[in-house]
């Protein structure tokens, strides 16, 4: 009977240092990725695909297909996947070369932008909100 105690523990405490060391791999992985500087995964025929969003609170982002923050991005075409979640907020994306796409104060849902990157500051804002619910990202030369 004490074998079988004995074994018992030791195979949940097997069992629980094999979890624990899983877990530290999940962070080495994430804070590698943080470091990245360059976005070159995410194709589509165009190119790059970004997400943008906004809502359902005071919230908006734009992130890699991951789900990390864009670092800087190579320039070229790209699609931008925006998923609007209030109606009381829109997603509103400028920079270079004349990009200005935005979705509607009002309405909810996905929309889909192609846009072109140049080398420069990109700006994404919530109109109504825009002091506080902004952010930007860079994209330098090909």
């Amino acid at each position: 009977m004490r074998s079988t105690r004995f074994l018992l523990v030791a195979l949940l405490a097997a069992g629980l240092l094999a979890a624990a060391g899983c877990g530290g791999g999940d962070d080495e992985a994430a804070s590698d990725t943080e470091t990245t500087e360059t976005t070159t995964t995410g194709g589509t025929e165009l190119g790059f695909t970004l997400l943008g969003s906004v809502g359902p609170g005071f919230e908006i982002s734009v992130t890699t297909p991951g789900g990390d923050e864009p670092g800087t991005l190579t320039a070229g075409s790209w699609e931008l996947q925006v998923d609007d979640k209030s109606s009381a907020h829109n997603f509103h994306l400028t920079g270079p070369g004349g990009v200005d796409v935005s979705t509607e104060v009002g309405e909810t849902g996905a929309e889909t932008f192609q846009v072109e990157l140049e080398p420069g500051t990109y700006s994404f804002v919530c109109d109504p909100h825009a002091s506080s619910m902004n952010g930007t990202f860079e994209v330098a030369g090909s």
